[in-house]
Protein backbone atom coordinates (compact mmCIF):
# COMPACT_ATOMS: atom_id res chain seq x y z
CA UNK A 1 0.00 0.00 0.00
CA UNK A 2 1.63 3.37 -0.81
CA UNK A 3 2.29 5.71 1.71
CA UNK A 4 0.36 9.33 1.47
CA UNK A 5 2.64 11.11 3.03
CA UNK A 6 4.45 13.16 0.73
CA UNK A 7 7.24 14.23 2.96
CA UNK A 8 9.29 11.67 2.05
CA UNK A 9 13.44 11.27 2.92
CA UNK A 10 14.13 11.30 -0.79
CA UNK A 11 12.10 14.88 -1.41
CA UNK A 12 14.56 16.73 1.03
CA UNK A 13 16.67 19.25 -0.79
CA UNK A 14 15.25 18.26 -3.96
CA UNK A 15 15.04 21.46 -5.70
CA UNK A 16 18.88 22.42 -4.38
CA UNK A 17 19.83 19.03 -5.95
CA UNK A 18 18.31 18.94 -8.63
CA UNK A 19 19.87 22.58 -9.59
CA UNK A 20 23.31 21.35 -8.78
CA UNK A 21 23.44 18.51 -10.87
CA UNK A 22 21.66 20.49 -13.85
CA UNK A 23 23.49 23.81 -14.14
CA UNK A 24 26.57 23.73 -11.13
CA UNK A 25 27.57 27.45 -12.87
CA UNK A 26 24.20 28.68 -11.78
CA UNK A 27 23.86 26.87 -8.57
CA UNK A 28 27.21 28.32 -7.90
CA UNK A 29 25.13 31.47 -7.89
CA UNK A 30 22.20 30.62 -5.84
CA UNK A 31 24.63 29.68 -3.44
CA UNK A 32 26.62 32.92 -3.19
CA UNK A 33 23.24 34.69 -2.75
CA UNK A 34 22.34 33.13 -0.31
CA UNK A 35 25.48 33.72 1.62
CA UNK A 36 25.12 37.06 0.77
CA UNK A 37 21.96 38.02 1.81
CA UNK A 38 21.59 35.62 5.34
CA UNK A 39 22.47 39.06 7.31
CA UNK A 40 20.20 40.81 5.45
CA UNK A 41 17.35 38.05 6.75
CA UNK A 42 17.57 38.92 9.78
CA UNK A 43 17.21 42.45 9.82
CA UNK A 44 13.13 42.03 10.02
CA UNK A 45 13.73 41.86 13.82
CA UNK A 46 14.79 45.59 13.89
CA UNK A 47 11.00 46.30 12.79
CA UNK A 48 9.37 43.12 14.28
CA UNK A 49 11.56 42.37 17.58
CA UNK A 50 8.16 40.80 19.04
CA UNK A 51 7.53 38.98 15.10
CA UNK A 52 7.19 34.91 14.25
CA UNK A 53 10.51 33.66 12.61
CA UNK A 54 11.25 35.37 9.01
CA UNK A 55 14.93 34.87 9.09
CA UNK A 56 16.74 32.29 6.78
CA UNK A 57 14.88 29.80 8.76
CA UNK A 58 11.85 30.42 7.47
CA UNK A 59 13.05 30.90 3.94
CA UNK A 60 14.37 26.84 4.32
CA UNK A 61 11.17 25.73 5.51
CA UNK A 62 9.56 27.51 2.11
CA UNK A 63 11.92 25.47 0.11
CA UNK A 64 11.40 22.06 2.05
CA UNK A 65 7.29 22.71 1.69
CA UNK A 66 8.15 23.57 -2.40
CA UNK A 67 10.19 20.29 -2.59
CA UNK A 68 7.27 18.52 -1.13
CA UNK A 69 4.59 20.31 -3.01
CA UNK A 70 6.52 19.40 -6.44
CA UNK A 71 7.49 16.12 -5.53
CA UNK A 72 10.14 13.92 -8.44
CA UNK A 73 7.73 13.44 -11.38
CA UNK A 74 6.78 17.32 -11.80
CA UNK A 75 10.36 18.40 -10.70
CA UNK A 76 11.73 16.34 -13.76
CA UNK A 77 9.50 19.07 -15.75
CA UNK A 78 11.05 22.45 -13.80
CA UNK A 79 14.31 23.97 -16.44
CA UNK A 80 17.22 24.75 -14.50
CA UNK A 81 16.38 28.12 -14.32
CA UNK A 82 12.58 28.02 -13.26
CA UNK A 83 14.60 26.23 -10.08
CA UNK A 84 16.83 29.12 -9.90
CA UNK A 85 14.26 31.27 -9.61
CA UNK A 86 11.67 29.34 -7.29
CA UNK A 87 14.85 28.82 -4.65
CA UNK A 88 16.30 32.78 -4.82
CA UNK A 89 12.55 33.86 -4.43
CA UNK A 90 11.97 31.45 -1.31
CA UNK A 91 15.10 33.01 0.36
CA UNK A 92 13.94 36.48 -0.76
CA UNK A 93 10.28 36.53 0.12
CA UNK A 94 10.64 38.34 2.74
CA UNK A 95 13.50 40.46 2.44
CA UNK A 96 11.54 43.79 2.57
CA UNK A 97 10.70 43.44 5.93
CA UNK A 98 14.23 44.38 7.50
CA UNK A 99 14.71 47.03 4.79
CA UNK A 100 16.36 50.52 6.34
CA UNK A 101 15.26 54.04 6.99
CA UNK A 102 16.40 55.23 3.73
CA UNK A 103 14.88 52.56 1.49
CA UNK A 104 11.85 52.85 3.08
CA UNK A 105 11.91 56.88 2.31
CA UNK A 106 12.29 55.87 -1.31
CA UNK A 107 9.42 53.01 -1.22
CA UNK A 108 6.67 54.35 0.92
CA UNK A 109 5.82 56.67 -2.17
CA UNK A 110 5.83 54.13 -4.66
CA UNK A 111 3.21 52.41 -2.62
CA UNK A 112 0.82 55.49 -1.74
CA UNK A 113 2.06 55.45 2.43
CA UNK A 114 -0.04 59.11 2.73
CA UNK A 115 -3.44 56.86 1.78
CA UNK A 116 -2.65 54.30 4.01
CA UNK A 117 -2.38 56.22 6.97
CA UNK A 118 -5.40 58.42 5.63
CA UNK A 119 -7.40 55.05 5.97
CA UNK A 120 -5.81 53.70 8.95
CA UNK A 121 -5.10 56.71 11.49
CA UNK A 122 -4.06 54.39 14.23
CA UNK A 123 -1.06 52.73 12.12
CA UNK A 124 2.81 52.73 12.80
CA UNK A 125 5.54 52.50 10.02
CA UNK A 126 5.88 48.83 11.18
CA UNK A 127 1.59 48.54 10.29
CA UNK A 128 2.61 49.60 6.99
CA UNK A 129 5.74 47.38 5.95
CA UNK A 130 3.84 44.08 7.28
CA UNK A 131 0.91 45.20 5.51
CA UNK A 132 3.26 45.62 2.44
CA UNK A 133 6.32 43.51 2.77
CA UNK A 134 5.66 41.66 -0.64
CA UNK A 135 5.93 45.06 -2.36
CA UNK A 136 8.56 46.19 -0.52
CA UNK A 137 10.59 42.75 -0.83
CA UNK A 138 9.84 43.67 -4.46
CA UNK A 139 11.27 46.95 -4.47
CA UNK A 140 14.38 45.73 -2.61
CA UNK A 141 15.22 43.18 -5.24
CA UNK A 142 15.04 45.61 -8.20
CA UNK A 143 17.25 48.05 -6.15
CA UNK A 144 19.95 45.86 -5.29
CA UNK A 145 20.28 42.96 -8.13
CA UNK A 146 23.76 43.90 -8.40
CA UNK A 147 24.33 42.66 -5.10
CA UNK A 148 22.23 39.39 -5.91
CA UNK A 149 24.37 38.85 -9.20
CA UNK A 150 20.96 37.68 -11.42
CA UNK A 151 22.40 36.93 -14.79
CA UNK A 152 20.38 39.57 -15.96
CA UNK A 153 17.43 42.08 -15.79
CA UNK A 154 14.75 39.30 -17.02
CA UNK A 155 15.58 37.19 -13.61
CA UNK A 156 15.42 39.97 -11.84
CA UNK A 157 11.68 40.59 -13.12
CA UNK A 158 11.17 36.82 -12.65
CA UNK A 159 12.34 36.85 -8.98
CA UNK A 160 10.80 40.05 -8.09
CA UNK A 161 7.49 38.80 -9.46
CA UNK A 162 7.11 35.59 -7.67
CA UNK A 163 8.28 37.50 -4.13
CA UNK A 164 5.66 39.80 -4.84
CA UNK A 165 3.52 36.98 -5.87
CA UNK A 166 3.58 34.94 -2.09
CA UNK A 167 0.94 37.37 -0.99
CA UNK A 168 -2.25 39.94 -2.41
CA UNK A 169 -0.75 40.43 -6.44
CA UNK A 170 -3.24 38.34 -9.20
CA UNK A 171 -1.77 35.71 -9.63
CA UNK A 172 -4.29 35.40 -13.08
CA UNK A 173 -2.65 38.68 -14.51
CA UNK A 174 -1.04 37.34 -17.23
CA UNK A 175 1.29 40.77 -17.77
CA UNK A 176 2.41 40.31 -14.32
CA UNK A 177 2.41 36.83 -14.13
CA UNK A 178 2.97 35.48 -17.73
CA UNK A 179 2.54 31.66 -17.97
CA UNK A 180 5.39 31.58 -20.78
CA UNK A 181 7.95 34.28 -19.40
CA UNK A 182 11.19 33.62 -22.13
CA UNK A 183 14.44 34.38 -21.01
CA UNK A 184 17.32 35.07 -23.24
CA UNK A 185 18.88 31.47 -23.44
CA UNK A 186 15.28 30.26 -24.54
CA UNK A 187 14.08 28.90 -21.24
CA UNK A 188 10.34 29.53 -20.67
CA UNK A 189 9.49 30.38 -17.01
CA UNK A 190 6.01 29.42 -15.39
CA UNK A 191 6.01 32.39 -13.55
CA UNK A 192 2.00 31.81 -11.96
CA UNK A 193 3.41 27.97 -11.04
CA UNK A 194 6.40 29.41 -9.34
CA UNK A 195 4.17 32.50 -7.10
CA UNK A 196 1.21 29.73 -6.32
CA UNK A 197 3.75 27.46 -4.62
CA UNK A 198 5.82 30.50 -2.51
CA UNK A 199 2.04 31.46 -1.60
CA UNK A 200 1.03 28.41 -0.04
CA UNK A 201 4.25 27.19 0.94
CA UNK A 202 4.47 29.99 3.15
CA UNK A 203 1.33 29.88 4.54
CA UNK A 204 1.32 26.81 6.02
CA UNK A 205 4.42 27.46 7.96
CA UNK A 206 2.30 27.49 10.93
CA UNK A 207 3.98 24.79 13.44
CA UNK A 208 5.70 25.94 16.67
CA UNK A 209 8.98 24.75 15.36
CA UNK A 210 8.76 28.43 13.60
CA UNK A 211 9.41 30.68 16.80
CA UNK A 212 12.69 30.73 17.87
CA UNK A 213 12.79 29.14 21.43
CA UNK A 214 13.41 32.51 23.21
CA UNK A 215 10.16 33.64 22.46
CA UNK A 216 8.01 30.68 23.83
CA UNK A 217 8.88 32.40 27.04
CA UNK A 218 5.92 34.20 26.64
CA UNK A 219 6.49 36.70 29.49
CA UNK A 220 9.06 38.58 26.85
CA UNK A 221 6.29 39.58 24.28
CA UNK A 222 4.24 42.64 25.15
CA UNK A 223 2.21 43.54 22.26
CA UNK A 224 -0.99 42.16 22.88
CA UNK A 225 -1.71 40.86 19.24
CA UNK A 226 1.89 39.22 18.87
CA UNK A 227 1.28 37.18 22.10
CA UNK A 228 -1.88 35.98 20.67
CA UNK A 229 -0.01 34.80 17.57
CA UNK A 230 2.88 33.60 19.53
CA UNK A 231 0.33 31.19 21.28
CA UNK A 232 -1.58 30.29 19.09
CA UNK A 233 1.58 29.20 16.67
CA UNK A 234 2.86 27.19 19.92
CA UNK A 235 -0.21 25.40 19.93
CA UNK A 236 0.34 23.61 16.87
CA UNK A 237 2.65 20.60 17.20
CA UNK A 238 2.94 19.71 13.70
CA UNK A 239 1.63 20.08 10.43
CA UNK A 240 1.31 17.32 8.51
CA UNK A 241 1.03 17.35 3.88
CA UNK A 242 -0.03 14.16 2.33
CA UNK A 243 -1.54 14.05 -1.08
CA UNK A 244 -4.74 15.16 -0.01
CA UNK A 245 -4.23 17.63 2.62
CA UNK A 246 -2.27 19.88 4.96
CA UNK A 247 -2.87 17.98 8.66
CA UNK A 248 -2.85 20.47 11.57
CA UNK A 249 -2.09 18.71 14.88
CA UNK A 250 -3.17 21.43 17.72
CA UNK A 251 -3.35 21.25 21.49
CA UNK A 252 -5.10 24.47 23.32
CA UNK A 253 -7.44 24.21 26.48
CA UNK A 254 -7.74 28.24 25.84
CA UNK A 255 -11.35 29.11 23.74
CA UNK A 256 -9.81 32.24 22.52
CA UNK A 257 -7.03 30.46 21.01
CA UNK A 258 -9.33 27.42 19.58
CA UNK A 259 -11.20 30.16 18.07
CA UNK A 260 -8.17 31.93 16.47
CA UNK A 261 -6.75 28.34 15.31
CA UNK A 262 -10.07 27.59 13.22
CA UNK A 263 -9.95 30.96 11.71
CA UNK A 264 -5.97 30.85 10.29
CA UNK A 265 -7.37 27.30 8.93
CA UNK A 266 -10.14 28.69 7.32
CA UNK A 267 -7.39 31.57 5.71
CA UNK A 268 -5.05 28.93 4.92
CA UNK A 269 -7.68 26.52 2.81
CA UNK A 270 -8.80 29.97 1.51
CA UNK A 271 -5.14 30.12 0.09
CA UNK A 272 -5.01 26.65 -1.11
CA UNK A 273 -8.11 26.84 -3.05
CA UNK A 274 -6.72 30.13 -5.03
CA UNK A 275 -3.51 28.25 -5.73
CA UNK A 276 -5.50 25.47 -6.56
CA UNK A 277 -7.16 27.39 -9.35
CA UNK A 278 -4.45 29.55 -10.45
CA UNK A 279 -2.44 26.09 -11.26
CA UNK A 280 -5.19 24.07 -12.49
CA UNK A 281 -5.96 26.94 -15.12
CA UNK A 282 -2.92 29.07 -15.68
CA UNK A 283 -0.27 26.44 -16.02
CA UNK A 284 0.23 22.54 -17.38
CA UNK A 285 1.07 21.66 -13.52
CA UNK A 286 -1.12 19.87 -10.63
CA UNK A 287 -1.77 20.68 -6.83
CA UNK A 288 -2.47 17.61 -5.55
CA UNK A 289 -3.60 18.71 -1.78
CA UNK A 290 -7.67 19.72 -1.24
CA UNK A 291 -8.15 20.36 2.00
CA UNK A 292 -6.73 21.84 5.18
CA UNK A 293 -7.68 19.99 8.44
CA UNK A 294 -7.46 20.49 11.67
CA UNK A 295 -6.80 18.13 14.86
CA UNK A 296 -7.64 20.21 17.54
CA UNK A 297 -6.99 18.50 21.03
Amino acid sequence: MPDNNVTEQNNEYLLEKTLAGSDPELHKRFRDTVFAVQKILSRYRLLFPEYTDHSELHSLTVIDSCNQLIGRKQMARLNSDEIYILLLSSYLHDSGMGIGEKDYEEFKDRLDADSYFRVHPDAGITDFVRDYHNEFSGMFIEKYAGLFEFPGDEYTFAVKQVVRGHRKTDLFDEKEYPSSFILPNGNIVCLPYLAALIRLADEIDVAASRNPLVLFDLGMIHNAKSLMEHKKLAAVEAMEMTEEAFILTAKTEEEEIRQSLLEMVDKMQGTLDLCRDVIHKRTDFILTQKRVVLDLR
